[in-house]
């Protein structure tokens, strides 16, 4: 017989129901007290379930012999296990699209990523914050150039008959189709991506910077701190949780470059360089005979990548720093 220690009410409930309860109750007067904040966030969950959880389903396709048309569950369903990801591996254009993705993809981050973050501390320490705005303006404008038009600018500079080349024959010089050279893709590919998203990227940090206690920088006047000074040691610590949050999720992103834009710029002078694993994907899964399993296990190994180096600067960031995303 289970024994009663001295004033033990034995009608009290146990403390794991009483803990349980209590949660019910308090998450109950949660959505009580915000739920039209819920009511308003409940589409935009819809959205992202229906259009970005809901066919993850469809990776399966990956491991299978799959046709357009078949089941991706059913009696014919022909399951071939890692098959798809074996000839991959092994497909001589393995190597060749790796080194394109990684050496496009790097050399973007290299560039791009503290680009933003200059403009935007450069912008905050203007004077003359009527300036500032325009600048911004300014800088935001090709973020909203559409990708076609994006790379019909560039032939117009950089084609055999732009403006470059015009100057260059009217110089007496030869004229040269950038877009034939393959030592021009890579520069042509990341200076204009990073000029059309750098304003656009600087917003964040901005916002960031608009948090600053003015008290700091009135505090650094006083202690005899320049513009450049109060720049380096209020403004830079003062954005540095957003920028480790922003670095993290670019790493994880880092092999994720679109197809679009290479496949438009792609020349058969440019192939050697321009052949990524996202045109690759696209052709074998959308042009001539669609071998639509092979090109899904493709793009999960590519998805795959990218879960890893997301992982690896998150454990990174939250040992050495105070920031993380989980």
């Amino acid at each position: 017989m289970k024994k009663v220690k001295a004033g033990q009410d034995l009608a009290a409930p146990s403390s794991g129901a009483g803990n349980r309860r209590t949660k019910t109750q308090r998450m109950l007067r949660h959505l009580r007290q915000n739920h039209p904040f819920l009511v308003m966030v409940f589409p935009a969950v819809l959205v992202v379930f229906l259009f970005n959880y809901l066919p993850i389903y469809g990776v399966l396709i990956a491991f299978q012999d799959f046709m357009p048309g078949d089941p991706i569950f059913g009696e014919y369903t022909r399951w071939i296990g890692f098959k798809n990801f074996t000839r991959f591996f092994t497909d001589v254009q393995f190597w060749p699209l790796m080194k394109n993705t990684f050496l496009l993809c790097i050399i973007g981050f290299v560039i791009g990523f503290p680009l933003p973050i200059i403009i935007s501390l450069m912008l905050n320490a203007m004077k003359s914050k009527r300036m500032a705005k325009v600048l911004q303006t300014i800088f935001n404008g090709p973020h909203f150039i559409s990708l076609v038009v994006l790379v019909g600018m560039l032939t117009l500079f950089f084609g055999r008959y732009g403006l470059v080349n015009n100057i260059a024959a009217s110089l007496g010089g030869e004229r040269v189709s950038y877009f034939l050279e393959s030592s021009a893709f890579r520069p042509l590919y990341i200076l204009s991506s990073n000029w059309q998203d750098f304003g656009w990227s600087a917003i964040i940090y901005i916002a960031a910077l608009s948090n600053v206690d003015p008290g700091q920088h009135e505090a650094a006047i006083l202690d005899g701190a320049t513009r450049f000074q109060r720049v380096i040691h209020v403004d830079l610590p003062a954005i540095m949780p957003m920028v480790s949050v922003m670095l993290i999720m670019s790493i994880g992103g880092l092999m994720g470059v679109g197809y679009e834009k290479a496949l438009l710029m792609q020349t058969d002078g440019n192939l050697g360089v321009s052949e990524l694993i996202a045109t690759y994907v696209y052709k074998q899964g959308l042009t001539g005979v669609p071998n639509q399993s092979y090109a899904t296990a493709i793009g999960l190994f590519n998805s795959i990548i990218n879960v890893v180096l997301l992982i690896i600067a998150n454990t990174a960031s939250k040992k050495f720093s105070e920031n993380s995303l989980w």
